[in-house]
């Protein structure tokens, strides 16, 4: 078996570079022979994809979560292209080593401006009959760390089982693992976190004496994944996440309460007094039913319609005899440069816009109330000057000389009002996108 994932990311020349940070069993490439590749298109950047060798169009137009079909390759002539379909612009491009008289499948990953590939390479010897073979590659690295559970519980309640493959990073395998054949649910958790679940597949079928692939694969929010099963030398399977993440954040004058509940997941279960935001609840993306109460009294908000594989704020803001309700979608997807962090502000004061400054440079300039700015990437620090200022006080409502900004963290800076004036809280969202006031909960 040979699983070897690159790292690519397009420059301003529209040149890649590829850098490999897995090793993979097989052997080097035979002179003069053939091999077989395909492309998975495991990245939903793009509406099609198209792969090309040495020139050569191997597959086009291939959809996500679809794959193409094998074409013959000269192992002496690797020079491969990941192309748009509609403009034939290259998002990926490297130059491996295959084996002759072999088959491989390109999957491409990521986002757009961070898309990356890894070539799995499908020799692998089929299991005894009522067995079958699996391998869980984690191509979702703004997830972090999971843990895959196989079950054949009724629910990802996960109250005794043994995980399939734990603490499986970002960009890394699990190595083919032999299990039992048959039908299967299938729960996804963070890192040593059972109730964390990320994905949830109810059945998952692996044939008698099949060799199989999951994919997990990164969501719009960051943090809840998708997954493909591809069975070696075979067809693909979607399983798109049905869930969304939602938090609530209370920022109405004078401390008012709140308490708020979505889908019958509860978010603020006691009276929380402003400011402070809850923990993010996962629940059924699509229509909504939501239950917000400020200061004991029900308030009639439109449910939002959620996403699936998002994530929400649900803002409650402004003056407590007339909230008003913001529903913000959160990009809590780590930075595409690496090492990079990514800030942003959201303004809960009731009449007046706001701005955040980091090391006095501009992070986010007058930014409505009710609403957010768009996130900046800048470099990480260990000791920033950061400001939030309003156009009406010469003076910052929020001023902090020496806050640390770790690489590859996602920051939210909430403006909100106190029962006296103005002030900001911080949640940080960093790998996971988990966020708490005011302290970071994961690094």
């Amino acid at each position: 078996m040979r699983f070897t994932p690159w790292a690519t990311r397009l420059a301003l020349t529209l040149s890649l570079s590829a850098t490999a940070f897995l090793t993979a069993c097989g052997s080097g490439g035979g002179s003069g022979s053939n091999t077989q590749v395909r492309l998975l298109n495991a990245t939903r950047s793009y509406a099609a994809l198209d792969l090309t060798v040495n020139d050569k169009t191997i597959n086009s137009k291939i959809a996500y979560a679809a794959v193409g079909d094998y074409g013959t390759v000269d192992t002496n002539n690797t020079a491969t292209k990941v192309l748009t379909s509609d403009v034939g612009t290259s998002i990926a491009a490297t130059t491996p080593t295959l084996t002759g008289g072999s088959n491989y499948t390109y999957i491409t990953y990521g986002f757009a401006g961070a898309i990356r590939t890894t070539l799995l390479q499908e020799n692998q010897d089929a299991p005894d009959a009522n067995k079958a073979k699996l391998l869980v590659l984690n191509l979702a690295p703004d997830a972090g760390a999971m843990d895959v559970y196989v079950t054949t519980a009724a629910d990802c309640s996960l109250a005794s089982e043994t995980a399939l493959t734990t603490n499986l990073q970002g960009g890394a395998g699990s190595g083919y693992i032999q299990i039992n054949s048959g039908t299967f649910r299938v729960c996804a958790t963070g890192y040593n976190q059972r109730g964390d679940l990320r994905l949830e597949i109810p059945a998952i079928t692996l044939d008698s004496a099949s060799v199989n692939t999951l994919i997990l694969t990164a969501t719009d929010g960051g943090v809840l994944v998708n997954g493909i099963t591809l069975v070696q030398k075979g067809a693909v399977k979607n399983f798109a996440n049905t869930q969304a993440r939602v938090r609530t954040v209370a920022a109405l004058t004078n401390g008012s309460t709140v308490t708020s509940s979505i889908n019958n997941k509860t978010m603020f279960s006691a009276a929380a007094i402003s400011p402070l935001i809850s923990n993010y609840v996962t629940t059924t993306s699509g229509a909504s039913t939501l239950s917000v109460n400020v200061n004991g009294l029900g308030i009639s908000f439109t449910p939002p319609t959620l996403t699936a594989g998002g994530d929400y704020t649900l803002l409650i803001w402004g003056d407590a005899s007339a909230p008003k309700m913001s529903v913000l979608s959160d990009d809590n997807r780590l930075p595409t440069v690496s090492g990079n962090v990514k800030i942003r502000l959201v303004n809960a004061l009731p009449t007046l816009s706001s701005s955040l400054n980091v090391d006095f440079s501009t992070i986010a300039s007058n930014v409505a109330p009710g609403t957010a700015s768009t996130p900046t990437s800048i470099s990480s620090t260990t000791s920033s000057q950061v400001d939030v200022t309003v156009p009406t006080s010469a003076a910052s409502i929020y001023t902090k000389s020496d806050l640390a900004f770790p690489a590859n963290s996602v920051w939210t800076f909430f403006a909100v009002p106190t029962t006296s004036t103005a002030s900001t809280v911080t949640s940080t969202m960093p790998v996971a996108g988990m966020g708490a006031l005011p302290k970071r909960e994961r690094p």
